[in-house]
């Protein structure tokens, strides 16, 4: 069970969703988990595992086949809209809207029967448009917008609305990486600075291992495992949920065959170092301190070089390519590639 914190804004007791009380339509079992303030969880499961259904039976969307959500006790009695605001990845159609009429909408739920908006209406929607820093496109049409930048908006609009808890179904999906990590670094700044408890159902793997408070991970058994991201990587449960083919969660890389029969010493530090050995596990070179060739990462005279030696030769490249390129037209016996599923790992 997760852990409840002073400031928790959603529980679960014995939460049990799917499509009818059989077995084989069950998605989740008897969940107890805890949304808390100031924190950002990701979820994470394989396609169909029932992450949407979940968020929207947080959201009251949807009805649980038995359990319940739990709030506060002093909040037990307020209407869902003014304590949960939900993200989903459907685009808005609508051909005379403005960004700032759609943010707006976050308000709604606390406007009476005139609906007009008051100072401190607006001042919550200028704190959500800043936070997110959509100031340049308050003026536009929604249908002017990027995915990237809509789906900016969007969180602007749960922001508006104020409520403790903010969920999203695939905020992140069809953008690219540029507007990936932004929306990612928006939410966890929103996190960390307005107390907010954010649930953001993800296939980021990357993203979520670097930026997420915890981690949801869906289980084949109907359950949700959860932990920090650091724990489940090291405890090997993220491997054993996710089954990943030639990754190495533990140096976030993958996996490369070595396919020559060629072994390279290669020294130096930092990021030169860590980009140039990447280049050679790519390009099927082992790397192994006794190797007799070896490549060292030097600045001469502030010009960045790789130095490579053995007892027949010495050539300076001046960049990774001319160095890759240097040592591909040396003579070596080829490896051969492992069968599926099998991955030979370079020596450290």
């Amino acid at each position: 069970m997760q852990r409840e914190a002073a400031d928790t804004c959603i529980k679960t007791e014995k939460l049990t969703l799917g499509y009818s009380n059989q077995e084989k339509d069950l998605l989740f079992y008897e969940l107890n988990l805890c949304l808390n303030g100031g924190e950002l969880v990701c979820f994470m499961g394989s396609n169909g595992i029932g992450k949407s259904t979940l968020i929207r039976t947080l959201a009251g969307l949807q009805k649980p086949l038995s359990g319940g959500i739990s709030f506060p006790a002093n909040k037990s009695g307020i209407e869902l809209e003014k304590w949960i605001s939900l993200v989903l990845t459907d685009r808005i159609i609508t051909s005379s809207m403005t960004v700032y009429e759609l943010i707006s909408f976050g308000r709604y739920p606390f406007l009476n029967w005139k609906l007009a908006l008051a100072n401190d209406d607006k001042r919550i929607i200028e704190e959500a448009i800043q936070a997110t820093r959509t100031e340049s496109l308050i003026h536009k049409s929604v249908n002017e917008l990027s995915d990237g930048q809509m789906q900016l908006v969007m969180i602007a609009r749960a922001l508006a609305q104020d409520t403790p808890v903010i969920l999203l179904d695939e905020p992140t999906a069809h953008l690219d990486l540029n507007n990936r990590v932004e929306i990612m670094r928006v939410l966890r700044n929103v996190a960390k600075t307005m107390n907010k408890a954010i649930l953001v159902a993800t296939h980021e793997l990357d993203l979520a291992l670097q930026m997420a408070d915890i981690l949801w991970l869906a289980t084949p058994d109907k359950q949700i495992e959860v932990g920090t991201p650091e724990d489940l990587v090291l405890n090997e449960t993220l491997d054993k949920i996710f089954r990943l083919k030639g990754f190495d969660l533990k140096t976030g890389k993958v996996n490369h065959a070595p396919f020559r029969n060629r072994e390279i010493n290669l020294i130096g530090t930092g990021y030169e170092f860590l980009w140039t050995k990447n280049a050679l596990d790519r390009e099927g070179y082992s790397i192994d301190v006794l190797a007799q060739i070896m490549i060292e990462i030097v600045y001469d005279q502030n010009k960045l070089e790789w130095r490579i030696t053995s007892s027949s030769f010495t050539k300076n490249a001046l960049s990774i390519a001319e160095m890759l390129d240097f040592l591909a037209k040396l003579p070596y016996e080829p490896k051969p590639f492992p069968p599926p599923g099998q991955v030979y790992l370079s020596k450290s």
